[in-house]
């Protein structure tokens, strides 16, 4: 299975608030918000949304296409993605501005606070999917990241033009775009993935109620934190995938990026979709067990061993094969 993942490449600046958030915060006051959390450490990792699912996606022995902008000060991350199986050929890099920068703050519940710089990034609505793919085979999936919002649209309806299917993983910018632009990102999409709030931020904005969503997309992919995964598709009884059980919880930027390279990942074995969910799942672990999205050591046998203590044994056995040792 060729898999396409388009969207933001940064380096993240991750950083612990010892508190609440929620506890900083004055009623009737939030129309006059200025505050200043002291943290307690500062870690600096590669991300950026389709960096962090193509990563993923290497790491389980696919060959995934990243497809996104970044600034000359990319060299030393494309080695790091070349050396975990990642394909950057389709890689646009500017002459003018840096690598996104994300900036996140994480409290004790595993709140977040965070902002981004966009940078390169904003260069990617000039790509186009098909001079990327010239001379290769016609993906099997197009992931439609979080990115430049005119990229996103552009990517959507190139998608639909040449016939790719695709997956539409708007994340974060499900904020800040307008319901027309995200009914055209959603239309036709085999795939839609969000978690819990980009969910119902999505049907507020675009008036479509659950039903109507459902009638445009293939698969509807749901994350709910620790109550685990939702697969809907019209007519069908939805799937609830349990999360996968943590060693520990370190951090959680990136959790939601390794699940959907676990998910695709599963997608390409031929598993089905309660099995993708769990190999998602149980990827997402590894994240949160960790400090950055890219930072976890991918083995094979823990990872059976885990699917099994998550899922039993029949789970492992369906995903071993593609594992390769």
């Amino acid at each position: 299975m060729t898999v396409v993942v388009t969207g933001s490449i940064a380096t993240d600046y991750l950083m612990s608030f010892p508190g609440r958030f929620a506890d900083q915060f004055v009623d009737g006051q939030l129309d006059k918000i200025s505050l200043s959390f002291l943290v307690e450490d500062l870690e600096i990792r590669r991300g950026g949304v389709a960096a962090n699912i193509a990563f993923g996606l290497g790491c389980l022995g696919e060959r995934p296409l990243l497809v996104g902008a970044v600034g000359s000060d990319f060299a030393e991350y494309r080695s790091w993605l070349e050396r975990h199986g990642v394909d950057t050929s389709g890689v646009h890099v500017s002459e003018l501005r840096h690598t996104s920068r994300f900036q996140c703050t994480t409290d004790r519940d595993m709140n977040q606070i965070a902002s981004f710089y966009a940078g390169a990034m904003t260069e990617a609505r000039e790509i186009e999917l098909a001079g990327v793919l010239d001379g290769l085979d016609t993906p099997d999936i197009v992931l439609v990241g979080a990115n430049d919002p005119a990229a996103m649209v552009r990517h959507s309806q190139e998608c639909r033009d040449r016939g790719y299917p695709f997956a539409a993983d708007f994340s974060q910018q499900v904020a800040f775009m307008e319901g027309p632009d995200l009914r055209a990102l959603v239309e036709g999409a085999t795939y839609l993935f969000t978690n819990a709030y980009e969910r119902s931020l999505l049907e507020q904005k675009t008036g479509w109620s659950s039903a109507e969503l459902l009638a445009r997309v293939g698969t509807a992919v749901a994350t709910q934190g620790e109550k685990g995964v939702l697969v809907e598709r019209a007519g069908e009884p939805v799937l609830a995938v349990a999360a996968g059980n943590p060693r520990a919880v370190v951090e959680p930027t990136g959790v939601g990026d390794a699940f959907r390279a676990g998910f695709l990942a599963g997608i390409s074995w031929r598993l089905g979709d309660e099995r993708a969910a769990q190999v998602g799942c149980v990827l997402a672990t590894l994240v949160l067990e960790t400090v950055g999205p890219q930072e976890y050591t991918f083995d094979a046998a823990d990872f059976l061993a885990r699917i099994t203590d998550a899922y039993g044994p029949a789970a492992a056995a369906d995903v071993a094969p593609h594992l390769g040792g």
